[in-house]
């Protein structure tokens, strides 16, 4: 269950959100949390525990996703270009129609993961574990999958 001080402060201001980030130790659990459309740009969510969270048509567009737990996470829609999201768990993730394009998702979990009609140009797959993964009308023009 999300952290109710830490889903506000999220919501609030995403400047007051990465100086938090910054100066705290504190683990971030957003797990659950409905963040439908929210405006996430930029975002320092490394580390944290978005399983099972709504983020559907929420921009996390230029966001930091590096180590995060999206396991079961609904990420259908989402803008996550030039997102960081290496070495993060994407497991069961549903990121159909996401926009991926320039994303970091180097070492990531995405199996089982729905990427159906999802834009993965220019992504780098390098080192991403795709099993089972759907990856029906996905654009992975010049992904990088070495």
């Amino acid at each position: 269950m999300a952290n109710a001080e830490q889903l506000a402060l999220l919501t609030r201001s995403i400047d007051e959100w990465n100086s938090w980030r910054e100066q705290s130790s504190e683990t971030v659990d957003l797990s659950d949390a409905n963040l439908s459309g929210a405006n996430l740009r930029r975002a320092d969510l490394s580390a944290a525990n978005l399983s099972r969270a709504n983020l559907r048509r929420a921009d996390l567009s230029d966001a930091d996703l590096s180590y995060a737990n999206l396991s079961h996470a609904n990420l259908s829609y989402a803008n996550l270009s030039r997102a960081n999201l290496s070495r993060a768990n994407l497991r069961r993730a549903d990121l159909s129609d996401a926009d991926l394009s320039d994303a970091d998702l180097s070492d990531a979990d995405l199996s089982d993961a729905n990427l159906s009609g999802a834009n993965l140009r220019r992504a780098d797959l390098s080192g991403a574990n795709l099993s089972h993964a759907n990856l029906r009308r996905a654009d992975l023009s010049v992904a990088h999958m070495g």
